[in-house]
């Protein structure tokens, strides 16, 4: 392999026909069996989680913190370790951006696959994954992102564009999705152990008006996501 079949890899598909109407009710179809079916979930939910913590990782490093580790747990739960201050406006970032990460990455998923650009985007998970490896702290996390890399790394490997969109739309689907239930999980509750907790007492501010923020973020996600759907539908 040389240089050009690489560049072949993460090209975009440069045409965006090759997501039909057809194809978009199979994908939602096969998003709606994912969530809706619970063994499908127990094991999918683990992706939706892997997100979570990651964003809570990536904006911990964007504010200046230093990521040393994460795990995920078969509850659906897991944390990610970032050092640096106890509290400010970096902890409060950082902390923040868990619930909503994962309905924004759904959202920029179903618009790079909406619009041919789904070879770039996974060239990109990959990277994003492959850095994630150096930070696993438990057996499970471990084997949740081997399963992602396996998963992205034959997409792009054996590269067939409307696969790759058609996948790319779905998996944002179910992050999307995913975000308003492991959002739902938590709202309304007063909890100290939830980010909202922590948020509130980072800031002194009500739990209740940063889980009112989650839903703004996962609202907007979704009215793109669909807004793009429908485009695509038409």
């Amino acid at each position: 392999m040389d240089l050009s079949d690489v560049v072949i890899r993460w090209s975009p598909a440069g045409r965006t026909e090759l997501l039909t109407p057809a194809g978009v009710l199979v994908v939602l179809a096969l998003t709606a069996v994912a969530v809706g079916w619970a063994p499908a979930w127990r094991v999918l939910r683990l992706a939706v989680t892997l997100v979570h913590e990651l964003g809570h990782a990536g904006a911990g490093v964007a504010v200046g913190r230093r990521f040393t580790g994460f795990v995920l747990r078969r509850d659906m739960s897991g944390h990610a370790v970032t050092v640096g201050r106890p509290k400010g406006p970096g902890m409060v970032a950082t902390t923040w951006a868990g619930y909503p990460v994962p309905a924004v990455v759904g959202a920029l998923l179903v618009l790079a696959g909406a619009r041919g650009w789904a070879a770039p985007l996974l060239t990109l998970t990959l990277l994003v994954l492959l850095v994630a490896l150096l930070y696993v702290r438990s057996l499970l996390t471990l084997a949740v992102v081997l399963a992602a890399l396996a998963a992205a790394g034959a997409m792009w490997w054996w590269r067939d564009d409307r696969v790759q969109q058609h996948v790319v739309v779905g998996v944002g689907l179910l992050l999307l999705v995913g975000a308003w239930r492991h959002l739902g999980a938590v709202l309304g509750r007063r909890d100290p152990r939830s980010d909202a907790g922590a948020l509130a007492r980072l800031t002194g501010l009500p739990s209740a008006l940063w889980q009112g923020s989650f839903v703004l973020v996962c609202a907007g996600a979704t009215w793109l996501a669909v807004s793009e759907l429908i485009a695509a539908w038409g």
